[in-house]
């Protein structure tokens, strides 16, 4: 224990663990350490605690802890009383440490208590309590010391030293299971001390080699014992009285002995219990706004009036850790304010949402850059006015004139998250230095609580930005067909999954639609499935048959490892044709609407193995569709929940399916309430719809060009006359010079099967070459004297959207433009 500010000499190391066997050294008082464990009983008895308590280490290993810290009844009164503090009058074991031995706390607790050791006199001893977690049997850590000799030591008597707090601490070499973590994580076990103080402690610890109790005038702790500084003065002169009294055989009122003992002792067991019922009401969810909202209703109207919580900017917005040093710049959003005063008093002048930075000169700055409680007992004119001057067109003086302040810093991690502005009323006793403790750790814990709510909206926010990257964005209107899609995230846990959906557009104004699930959730579930819908998107484009994509699918999941495996459902709709081309991967069977009697029915399919399985043939299947008819497509997270045949969602949704709705999404809406309010779903969902509209045979127009030059002349003549036909003459000049570019190219590469050019009219108007040379066209820049490259260059420059595509046979190129409007 070091006095004060002042330092001695550090022991030799020949001390080490044997000076805490004998007598106290010289300005040091050795603590007693009891381990606790989880069924309360003693694991760790030092010999601190042997001499404190009386009880050997063999006698207190294995015995529950209750039996060993005995208690006497009320204390009987000393002439020479310590003047550091008050003893309360216990029966039992005192129910702070009664409740800390049974389970009973979750927070640190402290206290004195007068203990009866057989075969001694009666201890004065001040106690901590730290609840421990983490995997191991530990439970509890109890610090006690012998508080007359620290008395001794301390010559508080003669008011020689001035001392606000104490510190319990403990070596390395105090050998319980777990010293040395319990070492590093002092910060921790005493949240509100700085990290600086803490690593001076640790390092004089490991120096002394034994346990040690420091006091200090600036270290903060979660709780102190009884300790009743602010009333030393009063004590001292309540004593003088008593002794003249004395002298003069004159009685002392009853209320001078133990009156004011009383009302201390309830004092510090209000705002130990004050500080217990917060914790309780803070931190219930994680939820950013919903605990800023608790944080600061918990405070008033018991420990103040009026609450303004106030957050960096980075902290409002979900983003990373604030960095750096606030300062004169650094932004502070009013997040939440709650007071006792007539409603709306505060609204206009001082609304929540209202950001601003603070002045230097201002109590706000101090408490902010220093990360320390700052405390005004009264908020004088020329402060009010000062504090007033920064808010424009606003005279908030008449609100805190008059009125006791503390601000106390929100900080997690040693880094100012915000900080409260407690006021108390005119009228109603302003805020001591028993307040400034009070809140200084009721911000550190309300610190750590909006800390892990930060953490938790950011994480969310970075999953929820990696899904939404991992999906695709679907175009309403592809080919002779509309689609709409759903995704829903699932439990808090899975905010990233591997369900995906797709759509990719092919040749032949073919449209390929895609569901995927890959098992588990989490990032590396996640990843898995970027690379299987980058995979599916690839092959697409090649144009691979439905059973041939899932077979080098599975092939490609077999490279990247055997840790995964995936659903996939492959759809191809050929609107032409009016036809389904499927293949399953062990996924769940899509659900077929039919729109001429509205009948809803899975479809049979060939089911598959997952991929990834790997060695498994995988079969297709066509099925005949009708223009108006839906396909619904979807992962087993919206039809499978815990504890029920998946049958039954397979039934829900074929039926909710079925139901008309006005629009897409209204349909999409209607399946996702069905099936999502039966409860207990924990997978994340993905939904795919696609109304088939088809296109009608009139819409489209097919020639076949041979490999003769003078056939592109051909090819512009039957271009032009087929738009005049449809009505989209406007459209001609334009398509037909593209046509000629694309069908010389074709004809200029081809290998001897003739040209096929297509048109056909939709939402837009798609013209289609396909010849049957495998080599892709690029778009390259012609220089003035080049006699090719600049047919591509007009068509990227007139049409809406272009593209170029392998198929079997070869390549097909193709163009579409915008139709007018009628």
């Amino acid at each position: 224990m070091d006095r004060g500010t002042e330092r001695g000499a550090p022991p030799s190391r020949g001390a080490g663990n044997g000076a805490a066997d004998g007598p106290a050294a010289a300005g040091r008082v050795p603590l007693a350490v009891v381990v606790v464990d989880r069924d309360g009983m003693v694991s760790h008895w030092s010999r601190g605690a042997s001499r404190l308590f009386g009880a050997t280490k063999e006698e207190a290993i294995g015995c529950p802890a209750a039996d060993l810290l005995p208690v006497s009844g009320a204390l009987a009164e000393e002439e020479d009383t310590p003047p550091y503090g008050v003893y309360a009058a216990y029966d039992g074991l005192g129910p702070d440490l009664e409740s800390s031995l049974d389970g009973g706390l979750s927070y640190p607790a402290a206290g004195r208590a007068r203990l009866t050791v057989p075969g001694a006199d009666r201890v004065d001893v001040l106690w901590w309590a730290y609840p421990l977690v983490g995997p191991g049997r530990e439970r509890l850590l109890v610090l006690a010391a012998d508080a007359g000799a620290l008395h001794q030591d301390l010559d508080l008597d003669e008011g020689t030293v001035a001392v606000e707090r104490i510190a319990p601490a403990f070596a390395l070499h105090t050998d319980f299971p777990g010293a040395d973590e319990l070492a590093r994580r002092l910060p921790e076990i005493l949240p509100s001390m700085s990290v600086g103080e803490s690593a001076r402690i640790v390092a004089q610890i490991l120096e002394l080699g034994y346990p040690v109790m420091e006091f200090s005038q600036n270290d903060r702790v979660p709780v102190t014992p009884d300790w009743g500084v602010p009333r030393r003065a009063e004590r001292k002169a309540r004593r003088e009285r008593a002794a003249r009294a004395a002298a003069e055989g004159l009685p002392l009122p009853h209320d001078e002995v133990d009156e004011g003992e009383d009302l201390e002792y309830a004092a510090v067991r209000e705002r130990l219990e004050f500080l217990n019922e917060v914790s309780g009401k803070i931190g219930t969810s994680l939820d950013l706004s919903r605990t800023i909202v608790e944080v600061s209703r918990a405070v008033v109207p018991r420990f103040t009036d009026v609450a303004g919580t106030y957050l960096r900017e980075q902290v409002v917005a979900g983003e990373g850790f604030p960095d750096g040093v606030p300062d004169t710049t650094t932004m502070w959003h009013r997040v939440a304010l709650e007071h006792t005063d007539e409603p709306g008093r505060w609204d206009d002048v001082v609304p929540v949402g209202e950001a601003m930075p603070f002045p230097a000169h201002t109590p706000f700055f101090q408490c902010m850059t220093t990360g320390e409680p700052v405390l005004v007992p009264r908020i004088s004119e020329q402060m009010g006015h000062a504090i007033a001057s920064q808010f424009e067109k606003r005279d908030i003086r008449p609100l805190i004139t008059g009125r006791s302040m503390l601000v106390v810093p929100l900080k997690a991690r040693n880094v100012v998250l915000g900080f409260m502005i407690l006021l108390r009323h005119p009228e109603r006793v302003e805020f001591n230095d028993m307040d400034r403790v009070t809140g200084a750790e009721l911000a550190a814990r309300a610190g750590l609580v909006l800390d892990n709510a930060r953490m938790y909206t950011f994480q969310e926010s970075v999953a929820e930005t990696l899904q939404d990257s991992m999906l695709p964005h679907i175009p309403p209107r592809m080919a002779g067909c509309d689609i709409a899609t759903r995704y829903l995230p699932g439990t808090l846990l899975g905010r990233v999954g591997g369900d995906w959906f797709d759509s990719v557009k092919l040749p032949g104004a073919r449209t390929a639609l895609v569901v995927g699930d890959v098992m588990g959730h989490g990032l590396n579930s996640a990843a898995m499935m970027g690379q299987l819908r980058t995979a599916v998107q690839t092959m697409a484009a090649l144009d691979l048959p439905p059973a041939q994509l899932l077979r080098n699918l599975d092939d490609l999941a077999q490279r990247l490892g055997d840790s995964y495996l995936a659903t996939c459902l492959y759809a191809v709709y050929d609107p032409i044709a009016s036809e389904l081309h499927i293949a399953n991967a062990g996924h769940i069977p899509p659900v077929i609407v039919r729109a001429g009697d509205g009948r809803s029915e899975l479809l049979d399919l060939p089911t598959g193995a997952p991929i990834g399985v790997g060695g498994v043939p995988f079969e297709a299947v066509r099925v005949r569709v009708a223009p108006g008819d839906r396909l619904l497509m979807c992962t087993d997270g919206l039809v499978e929940v815990r504890g029920e045949d998946i049958g039954v969602g397979l039934a829900t949704l074929t039926e909710s399916a079925a139901h008309p709705a006005a629009s897409m999404d209204d349909a999409c809406d209607a399946i996702i309430r069905a099936l999502n309010t039966r409860g207990g779903r924990k997978d994340d969902v993905a939904l795919l719809m696609a109304r088939l509209n088809g296109i009608e045979p009139d819409d489209v127009a097919e020639w076949r060009i041979s490999l003769d030059p003078a056939e592109v002349g051909r090819a512009r003549a039957v271009v032009r006359e087929q738009l005049h036909e449809w009505g989209l003459g406007r459209l001609a000049d334009g398509a037909e010079l593209m046509v000629s570019e694309l069908v010389t190219n074709a004809v200029r590469h081809s290998h001897g099967r003739p040209v096929e050019l297509r048109l056909v009219r939709g939402d837009s108007l798609l013209c289609e070459v396909d010849d049957d040379d495998h080599d892709l066209p690029n778009l390259s820049s012609a220089g003035p004297t080049d006699e090719q490259g600049r047919g591509l260059r007009v068509v990227s420059t007139l049409a809406r959207e272009w593209g170029a595509s392998r198929t079997k046979a070869g390549k097909t190129v193709w163009f579409e433009l915008t139709l007018p409007r009628r």
